[in-house]
């Protein structure tokens, strides 16, 4: 995994998320059908950060030169939606009570992507899938809901990577 790539792309993807639990590994499940799918511009970087975004956003923040645009994919569980459902989350739009509802990964990253966003002008999307199930054991095994809806989020991602 080439971490450089967040400093020399025009558009970063980061796919969120630990593989060994089930839908949990949904962020990286996307960048992998990216990867094999091929056709992305070269200026777009595509990383399976599992679970550490917190970590590759304070980089971002305190280093230069910046991506234009930053895609985050992750699973969520959110009890008024179904499984396999797809959403895009505003990073404007939350409030700080919100931001604990949610998981990215210890959802603070928030924070660090508003930071971001305010004080780079960075283009910032957060798409995310409802979980359906996420084991106690180790699987690397998504839901059917949560595999159907692969192909339309790396369709989302695809659109949004190809923007100026």
């Amino acid at each position: 995994m080439d971490w450089s790539l967040m400093f020399e792309k025009r558009v970063m993807v980061f796919g969120c998320g630990n593989i060994l639990r089930g839908d949990d590994g949904l962020g990286p499940a996307v960048v992998n059908m990216l990867e094999e799918q091929g056709g992305l511009p070269d200026d777009v970087g595509l990383l399976d950060i599992g679970t550490s975004i917190r970590q590759v956003l304070l980089d971002m923040l305190l280093m230069d030169p910046k991506p234009k645009r930053i895609i985050v994919v992750d699973a969520v569980t959110e009890p008024s939606r179904n499984a396999g459902e797809f959403w895009e989350i505003d990073v404007d739009m939350m409030s700080p009570k919100k931001i604990k509802d949610f998981s990215l990964h210890q959802f603070p990253s928030v924070n660090l992507l508003k930071d971001i966003k305010e004080q780079t002008g960075t283009d910032v999307h957060i798409l995310v899938v409802q979980t359906g199930y996420i084991p106690e054991e180790i699987t690397d095994q998504l839901t059917p809901e949560v595999t159907e809806a692969l192909p339309k989020v790396a369709a989302r991602v695809r659109e949004l990577c190809l923007l100026p």
